[in-house]
């Protein structure tokens, strides 16, 4: 029985972690503009689901498989990858297609036709979203761990 709830709750308790964080994403968002269900897809933005989500799995698996067990290790791993590259990389990437649009819109009409559409311009994180993903992602593991083992007791 046990074993079958550890099964479980790896699967679940992470897929609903990032429910809620997307879903406290959009509410979020929807406080500085009108409510848009594509916001529920997007990148970027507070908090940060990537991170909630690699966090959560990471936490879940500390504790049902212990937190010196290789694949805690190996998952933390790829949690601070995803959370490096959500803050760093993404997040430029962002930046530049912010300083491009401004760039494309001061050019000539004729020459700005050339170019395709608007970059995006929210691909990644700030730090702070990426810290609040990480609290989410750790806290709500935590609670929702220890309510299944409550509710299995």
């Amino acid at each position: 029985m046990i074993s079958l709830l550890i099964h479980w709750e790896i699967l679940a308790i992470p897929a609903l972690v990032l429910i809620i964080s997307q879903v406290t994403k959009v509410g979020l968002q929807s406080l500085h503009s009108s409510w848009n269900w594509k916001d529920f897809n997007a990148y970027g933005g507070m908090p940060s689901s990537h991170t909630a989500l690699f966090v959560s799995i990471t936490t879940v698996v500390g504790l049902t498989q212990g937190f010196g067990s290789p694949l805690f290790i190996v998952s933390g791993f790829i949690a601070i990858a995803f959370i490096r590259d959500a803050v760093g990389i993404r997040w430029s990437l962002g930046y530049h297609g912010k300083v491009l649009n401004h760039l494309v819109e001061t050019l000539p009409a004729e020459v700005r036709s050339t170019f395709p559409a608007k970059l995006q311009e929210r691909l990644g994180h700030t730090p702070v979203e990426a810290l609040v993903g990480f609290l989410m992602g750790a806290l709500l593991t935590t609670v929702f761990h220890f309510a299944l083992l409550a509710l299995a007791a």
